[in-house]
């Protein structure tokens, strides 16, 4: 009887992951054996094993290797990724520490399902066929339905887990569909062969259309793109504080990550088939979004629909679809790491036993009586609106700057109003620190860990600002060894 010929099994390409399975395994079984006050081992353990995983992954830097019949790539692509994706979860973790005692959910799943979702994200940055990429944004996404209603006696956090499970698994079964669609019309699920497929067909097909738009509608329900980012705002907003740094930005870098390999690499040949529709959600995205901040009073949501804003903003690189481009979408989220954790971890600072600090009012008079941080949610504010010197300047410079330098000087445009008009909800928020007079004795729930996170982040998003040359530099020798070789997308500039 004749036999299937297996392909070989290579666990090198797969080291961190493989790490991180392992620690997640080592967590489970610590967590029995330790009390309920003694909880934060766990996190030390986790925050030592995100830097064990981070030390395998750069010895992986300058690879362009592909494993498991070439259905996953590991190049520098993916390792740049995986480092956002290490560095949120290990700062998530960092800034975990003190809120989880005060909201009574130290527990050590919490550590677990932050770990299996960040799996699923690396998975999802290195899957170079299409059901990868799936396995990836499953395991990525359960962990968090979990992890935003983690809050059980909370009815908040409760109806935003269940608003982002049904839509989550929705926008799973779209993407799923146009999967389906992509290999009944090219009959291949990996990139390289879509590619070849589409470069036989001398003409676009309704069956293709149908499939771009399906891939397209899936994936923007991971980053919020309007019109799928219905459940941001309430998921936002009920999720755990930390849960909700956590996914605004992993969740954005994974789905972006996918979305580049897939669109750059697996459909590059039919970019006037999707160059419109991205053009049409980035302008939309970025309007609706700032337009729906300028309204809330809970900072939250004002964050979950900057949030919003903000993948608009990033879409704008895989429209231009140039090296310069797609490196901008790795600089900007590499700035966004830094900018959008560390405004998430000033409401943690005000988090404390019966208030959430995370209403606008809370931080009325807050830098009366704390200078520093108040100074440090200010340079926050300032790099996600784009103001020099910050890093959120240097993304969105680059961003706008590849956009006029592909011809897509109305999309620049738009880009730069919407962030002059997210100068006013973030400025709003300062106004209230520092020329408002405090209505109570502000109190903080200050610890050690969230004081290093933030001094972090605040250090990483000037350092970003002034000096973003290695970074820029380091994403577009990742984007040249992804894009190496292929035809038929602008590759120009």
């Amino acid at each position: 009887m004749e036999t299937i010929p297996l392909p070989a099994v290579q666990l090198g390409p797969i080291l961190p992951e493989i790490i991180m399975t392992a620690l997640v395994c080592l967590v489970i079984l610590v967590d029995l054996f330790l009390s309920p006050s003694r909880k934060g081992f766990v996190g030390f353990l986790t925050l030592v094993g995100l830097v064990v995983t981070g030390i395998f992954l750069a010895r992986m830097v300058g690879q362009d290797t592909r494993a498991f019949g070439g259905m996953y790539r590991v190049d520098d692509f993916s390792t740049f990724f995986k480092f956002i994706f290490l560095g949120v979860t290990f700062l998530t973790v960092l800034i975990s520490f003190r809120y989880l005692k005060i909201e009574e959910i130290n527990l050590g799943e919490y550590y677990s399902l932050l770990l299996f979702s960040t799996i699923g994200m690396m998975i999802m940055a290195s899957g170079n066929d299409l059901l990868t990429i799936y396995i990836g944004l499953e395991l990525l996404s359960i962990p968090v339905y979990i992890l935003v209603g983690f809050l059980k006696r909370d009815l908040a956090s409760q109806e935003g887990g269940i608003k982002y499970f049904l839509l989550g698994i929705f926008s799973s079964a779209i993407v799923l569909y146009g999967i389906a669609l992509i290999y009944g019309y090219t009959g291949t699920i990996y990139l390289d062969g879509i590619r070849e497929a589409l470069g036989k067909t001398s003409s676009s097909s309704p069956l293709l259309t149908l499939s771009i738009i399906l891939l397209t509608a899936g994936f923007a329900f991971k980053v919020a793109l309007v019109p799928f980012h219905m459940w941001a705002p309430d998921a936002y907003q009920g999720a755990p504080t930390t849960i909700t740094a956590f996914m605004s930005v992993g969740t954005k870098a994974a789905a972006f990550a996918a979305l580049v390999r897939v669109f750059m690499v697996g459909l590059g040949r039919s970019q006037d088939e999707w160059t419109i529709l991205l053009w049409l959600l980035a302008v939309v995205t970025m309007t609706w979004g700032n337009m729906g901040a300028l309204v809330q009073s809970n900072l939250k949501r004002l964050l979950a629909y900057s949030s919003i804003a903000h993948a608009g903003y990033i879409l704008i690189g895989l429209v231009v679809a140039t090296r310069t481009g797609i490196a901008s979408i790795m600089l900007y989220m590499a700035a966004y790491l830094f900018t959008n954790l560390g405004a998430f971890a000033l409401i943690v600072l005000l988090c404390r036993p019966n208030m959430r600090g995370d209403n606008l009012e809370d931080f009325r008079g807050f830098a009366r009586g704390h200078p520093w941080p108040a100074l440090a949610l200010v340079i926050f504010f300032l790099s996600l609106t784009g103001i020099p010197p910050t890093g959120g300047f240097v993304g969105k410079f680059y961003l706008f700057a590849a956009a006029i330098d592909a011809g897509f000087v109305w999309l620049a445009i738009i880009g730069v109003l919407n962030s002059a008009i997210s100068l006013y909800y973030y400025f709003r928020v300062v106004m209230l620190m520092y020329m408002e007079e405090p209505t109570s004795r502000i109190q903080t729930s200050n610890s050690f860990s969230l004081t290093v996170g933030i001094a972090v982040m605040v250090i990483g998003v000037l350092f970003i600002g002034l000096y973003p040359h290695p970074f820029f530099s380091a994403a577009q020798t990742s984007v040249a060894g992804l894009l190496k070789g292929l035809p038929a997308v602008a590759l120009a500039h």
